[in-house]
């Protein structure tokens, strides 16, 4: 039976490969620093175009920066919110009070987060009390 080729199960976890010639094989995402897949996301945004437009390669690498900067900024809001509620997995809730505690992610994100909740807002004339008189005083006259 000839040796199978191809990935392995478990798999290449983006280390460098030796291919013929003694060359090692980097991925795009490796050269640039990234862990989002910039040749993936070429893929898409070339797939996205009309009219065949060209899509050079810098755009791939700047669109997968800014995701990853996005997700990264994202996550750890989450997991501030998720520490401070004294839990260790991150839930939508937390999503939800990260994304509409920073005010420019706020403004960027205007989707709905499915089991977001709201976050927790009381006006302030339902909690101011009241004012009447004081016990042990006496009305004034009229």
């Amino acid at each position: 039976m000839p040796p199978k080729t191809g990935k392995a199960k478990g798999g290449n976890t983006g280390a460098s490969r030796n291919v013929e010639g003694g060359k090692t094989f980097q991925t795009r995402s490796q050269r640039s620093g990234l862990q989002f897949p910039v040749g993936r996301i070429h893929r898409y945004l070339k797939q996205r175009t009309q009219n065949k437009v060209r899509i050079g390669a810098k755009a791939a690498v700047y669109t997968s920066a800014i995701l990853e900067y996005l997700t990264a900024e994202v996550l750890e809001l989450a997991g501030n919110a998720s520490k401070d509620l004294r839990v260790k997995r991150i839930t939508p809730r937390h999503l939800q009070l990260a994304i509409r505690g920073d005010e420019e992610l706020d403004t960027l994100v205007k989707a709905t987060i499915a089991g977001g909740g709201v976050l927790p807002f009381i006006h302030k004339s339902l909690t101011a009390s009241v004012r009447g008189p004081k016990k042990g005083t006496e009305p004034p006259p009229e």
